[in-house]
C-alpha cells in the first residue's frame, strides 16, 4: 500500500513537469543542437525539401576542432544529427590539420537538373602555417564531400595588414545568377567565383571592410554575411571578441555584391541580453523560406557557464540558436530580441 501511495503521488508530481514539456515543446527552444557548436551556416535544400544546419564543433581548447558536423529539420525546431561530413584529421583532407572553422555551403543545380553542394570553410594551412580557405564538393547535403586539395584563399588582399583568412560566406546574386565568395578576420573581402564554384576571379577580389564605428555599435570585427531582399545586398558581420558577452550583430546595405556598403542608421541587428542570461549572440546566417517574405536568423551565443573573466574556455563554448528576423516598411532590419524559447515548427507547403 505504502508503495502504491508513492507511486501515485509522484505521478501527480510530473502532470505539471509534463504539461509544461508539452508546451515547450511547440516551439524549438535555444540552442537548438546538442552540445558546442558555433558559426552556424543555415541552408534549404530544393533536393530533399530539408533545412540543414553546418557549423564550427566547439568546446575544444584553443578552437581546436577538426571535423564538421551537419543537421537537418523538416520545419526547424527539430534537428537530427547527420553525422561527420568533412574531416580535417583524415586524408579526407590533406592540406589541413585543424581549426576547422565557420563554413558555409551552396547548392547549385546542374544543366541536367541534378544537384551540387559546395562547402567553404577554413582550416589550419599545414604548408603555409596559417589560416586558410578551402571547398569541398558532393551530391548531397550530407555528403560525401570531396574535397579540391588545396586550398582556394590563402592569403590576405592587397593592400590590407594583419587579418586572417578565415569566416567564409557564399551567395549567388538572384538578378545577375552569379556566386561570390566572402571572408576575412579583421577585414572584409569579396571575390566573385568562377562557373567551376572552386575558384575566385582574383581580378574581382574587393577589400568591403565597412570603416568607423565603435565595439559598442558596428565596428567590424568577422563573419561577413551576404543576402538579397527587394533589389537591396544586405551585408552583416560580428563586431567584438567573439568570447566577449557584447559579441553581436551589425549590418549594412549596398547596390551591388561587391559594395560599396553604407552602414545602416540603426546598425545593430543582435546583441546581448543579460536578463534573460543570453550573451555574445553573432557570427550568423539568414534563412528566407523559399516563396515567402519570412526570414529566420541562425546564431551562436555563449553559454553563460563559460564567461569572462572565467577560465574555462570563454570563446569556443558557444551554442547554436533561431529566431525570427523582420523589415521594417523601408527595408531597415528590425533589432532581433534574441530569445530562449526559439521559433515555432515552420507551417504551409513550401515552394
Amino acid at each position: 500500500m505504502k508503495r502504491t501511495l508513492l507511486f501515485v503521488m509522484a505521478a501527480l508530481m510530473m502532470v505539471p513537469a509534463l504539461a509544461k514539456g508539452k508546451k515547450e515543446a511547440r516551439t524549438s527552444g535555444n540552442p537548438i543542437l546538442p552540445e558546442f557548436h558555433a558559426d552556424p551556416d543555415v541552408l534549404f535544400s530544393h533536393q530533399t525539401g530539408k533545412f540543414y544546419i553546418y557549423s564550427t564543433t566547439d568546446g575544444a581548447p584553443g578552437w581546436g576542432g577538426y571535423y564538421f558536423t551537419v543537421f537537418s529539420s523538416k520545419d526547424l525546431t527539430n534537428w537530427q544529427h547527420e553525422g561527420v561530413m568533412l574531416d580535417l584529421g583524415t586524408e579526407q583532407v590533406k592540406w589541413a590539420n585543424g581549426n576547422a572553422w565557420a563554413p558555409c555551403i551552396e547548392e547549385k543545380r546542374q544543366a541536367d537538373g541534378s544537384y551540387k553542394y559546395y562547402f567553404y570553410y577554413s582550416g589550419h594551412d599545414v604548408k603555409r602555417d596559417r589560416k586558410s580557405i578551402g571547398v569541398a564538393v558532393a551530391d548531397s547535403p550530407t555528403g560525401p564531400f570531396t574535397d579540391l586539395g588545396r586550398p582556394i584563399v590563402d592569403k590576405t588582399p592587397k593592400g590590407v595588414r594583419g587579418g586572417q583568412q578565415i569566416d567564409v560566406d557564399v551567395f549567388t546574386d538572384p538578378v545577375s545568377g552569379k556566386s561570390y565568395l566572402y571572408w576575412g578576420n579583421g577585414y572584409m573581402a569579396g571575390a566573385e567565383l568562377n562557373d567551376d564554384m572552386t575558384s575566385i576571379k582574383e581580378e574581382t577580389v574587393t577589400v568591403l571592410t565597412p570603416k568607423g564605428g565603435t565595439l559598442q555599435d558596428y565596428a567590424f570585427r568577422e563573419a561577413a554575411y551576404v543576402f538579397y531582399r527587394n533589389g537591396k545586398y544586405y551585408f552583416m558581420w560580428s563586431v567584438d571578441d567573439t568570447g566577449s558577452p557584447n559579441y553581436h550583430v551589425a549590418y549594412g546595405t549596398s547596390d551591388s555584391p561587391l559594395g560599396p556598403i553604407s552602414v545602416a542608421k540603426d546598425p545593430v541587428v543582435l546583441i546581448q541580453n543579460p536578463g534573460e542570461e543570453i550573451y555574445g549572440p553573432a557570427h550568423n546566417s539568414v534563412l528566407q523560406v523559399p516563396g515567402r517574405d519570412e526570414w529566420y536568423i541562425v546564431y551562436h551565443r555563449i553559454n553563460k557557464h563559460y564567461l569572462y573573466p572565467e577560465p574555462k574556455g570563454p570563446g569556443y563554448h558557444r551554442q547554436v540558436c533561431i529566431d525570427k528576423m523582420e523589415f521594417n516598411a523601408d527595408g531597415t532590419i528590425k533589432r532581433v530580441t534574441p530569445t530562449q524559447a526559439g521559433v515555432a515548427p515552420l507551417k504551409g507547403k513550401i515552394k
